[in-house]
């Protein structure tokens, strides 16, 4: 009877041992899983360093060939007046005109008295932003050569972009990256606790806009890091 006793004893001793075991295995795992997520921010304004200048112009006529050399006469000018104030040839496209027969659409009531609306367009792309900001102000003078140079075309806007994104990516990645770290650090500190190694890091993608509508030259560009740390006693 006694060595029952004496069994069953050392049997419950062994479940409290046990039991009490598995609950401290269990408070240092979930002491091991407290983490902390956070984002890091990283912000940087850089000037473009590509233009797209579409420069626009109307012409009407009722002869064919006629306005094919007033097309011709028109670029010869805006040609001449890209090139002497320093933009070459490689960055130069003329996109050959759309010509409209204003007499063919039977919804159009042409009042014009011309039969034939021609649009033409000549392209600068070039990475010398200042001189091409530079010249989109001075084009006024090819008012004085008889081009009219018209604006508004939602199809042909001026355009900036910045394409040394790579150059500054790894400054960038660093600082969202020491930026995410000091908040989860404040975070610890706050929970009475110690911050761990990284459990994981998530880089979010950089978008470049414009700094405002009034700057378009002056791009923005950003990136956040999301970052999930341990925390530990």
């Amino acid at each position: 009877m006694k060595s029952r006793i004496t069994e069953a004893v050392i049997l419950s001793l062994g479940i409290i041992i046990m039991g009490m075991s598995l609950r401290a295995g269990i408070n240092d795992f979930k002491d091991k899983e407290r983490t902390v997520s956070v984002k890091g921010l990283s912000v940087k304004e850089v000037k473009a360093d590509k233009v797209v200048w579409p420069l626009i112009y109307k012409l009407l006529g009722n002869n064919i060939p006629s306005l094919y050399d007033q097309i011709q006469s028109q670029n010869a000018k805006i040609l001449q007046f890209l090139k002497e104030k320093g933009i070459s040839d490689e960055e130069i496209s003329i996109n050959p005109p759309k010509i409209i027969d204003l007499n063919a659409d039977r919804y159009n009531q042409n009042k014009t008295g011309f039969r034939y609306n021609s649009t033409s367009v000549i392209i600068v792309t070039s990475s010398k932003v200042d001189l091409v900001r530079k010249l989109i102000a001075e084009q006024g003078e090819l008012l004085k050569k008889g081009v009219v140079i018209t604006g508004g075309d939602y199809q042909y806007n001026i355009a900036y972009g910045f394409t040394r994104l790579n150059e500054i990516k790894p400054e960038m990645i660093e600082e969202a990256t020491k930026n995410a770290r000091a908040t989860a650090e404040k975070f610890a500190r706050d929970s009475d606790s110690k911050l761990g190694k990284i459990k994981y890091a998530s880089q979010g993608q950089f978008s470049i806009s414009d700094r405002d509508s009034y700057t378009p030259y002056i791009k923005k560009i950003r990136v956040v890091s999301s970052i999930q740390y341990y925390l530990k006693k």
